[in-house]
């Protein structure tokens, strides 16, 4: 998940363009699920390495989209027209993406996952803090239901069978995602791509710095480029594209198939069981994302307008 968009005003979307906007959304979460189980694959062993050119084929991809799109001049204008906000947003992804890397080196699949899946909920946690924004009595009892399941999980990693690096990592990821979703909430006018494809680029210039070598097989490189550009890229590519047709709940709905899928094609492929505890915890994290999202889907008494906040953030 993802939780940072641009949400700008515009006409409701009629009911064709709201199913075609709900299966963009699901394609968008579908192309974030395959991260964990491509990385799986790797053979690369400098996790700089891979966060360089997996940013790179990103950065590439999300170009190569904006300038299709928006062509030339629009996409350098969104550039331009990003601000602080932007250029906050892109940070906060550069981070998020560049720890997924490291913290499935260290950690489960489904560790990450489920700790990001409460990321609408530590939004609306940091909302109040910094900005003291509200938040409603089933929200506060949503938030301490996710701390306490991210506590169950974290706390595999005391018996050794879990580095405690690689959940700090994905808390980390949460955090971060978590961040940039309060930012685009309070500056609407951030646009979700070019923030990315801005983060990538980060990512990207981190990652040559911090890599020991650049040198990948040609089999590695085939699989970096579909974890960036086809796992990154082109999920953001559909997200930005669906997400601005379909209600916010809505969309957060779909996009807990990342969640749901991630683990389960890592363990179809590769094997690798979840513990009991990430199995109890991220149960308890992703009950109450589902009971929060049913709140919202509640709540709507008429079509929302486009734009989304809150959803799960690509990996």
């Amino acid at each position: 998940m993802t939780d940072m968009t641009a949400a700008q005003p515009a006409p409701a979307s009629s009911q064709g363009e709201e199913r075609i906007g709900m299966l963009l959304v699901f394609l968008s979460a579908f192309a974030w699920s395959t991260g964990g189980a491509i990385a799986r694959f790797l053979e690369a062993d400098d996790d700089w390495t891979i966060v360089f050119w997996r940013s790179l084929f990103a950065a590439l991809f999300l170009l190569g989209f904006l300038l299709l799109r928006d062509g030339p001049r629009g996409a350098a204008l969104q550039f331009r027209q990003m601000g602080w906000p932007g250029v906050a947003v892109g940070l906060f992804f550069t981070a998020a993406s560049t720890c997924f890397v490291l913290a499935i080196a260290h950690t489960t699949i489904a560790n990450v996952l489920l700790i990001n899946a409460g990321v609408p909920l530590i939004a609306a946690l940091l909302g109040w803090v910094f900005f003291r924004d509200k938040v409603s009595a089933a929200t506060w009892v949503a938030i301490f239901a996710v701390l306490a399941g991210v506590a169950v999980m974290v706390s595999g990693s005391f018996d050794g069978r879990i580095s405690p690096v690689g959940d700090l990592l994905a808390m980390t990821i949460a955090v971060s995602f978590a961040s940039a979703t309060v930012i685009t909430r309070r500056y609407s006018g951030v646009r979700m791509t070019s923030a990315v494809c801005f983060g990538t680029i980060v990512a990207c210039a981190v990652g040559f710095v911090m890599s020991g070598s650049l040198a990948v097989s040609l089999r590695d490189l085939g699989l970096l480029f579909a974890f960036g550009a086809l796992n990154l890229g082109l999920g953001m590519a559909l997200f930005a594209s669906g997400a601005r047709l379909v209600p916010a709940s809505m969309a957060a709905l779909l996009g807990t198939f990342e969640t749901i899928a991630g683990p389960l094609w890592v363990w179809l492929i590769h094997g690798e069981v979840p513990s009991a505890r990430t199995v109890v915890g991220g149960a308890v994290v992703f009950a109450a994302l589902l009971a929060h999202i049913g709140m919202q889907l509640r709540r709507q008494s008429r079509p929302a307008r486009p734009g989304v906040t809150g959803i799960p953030a690509p990996h």
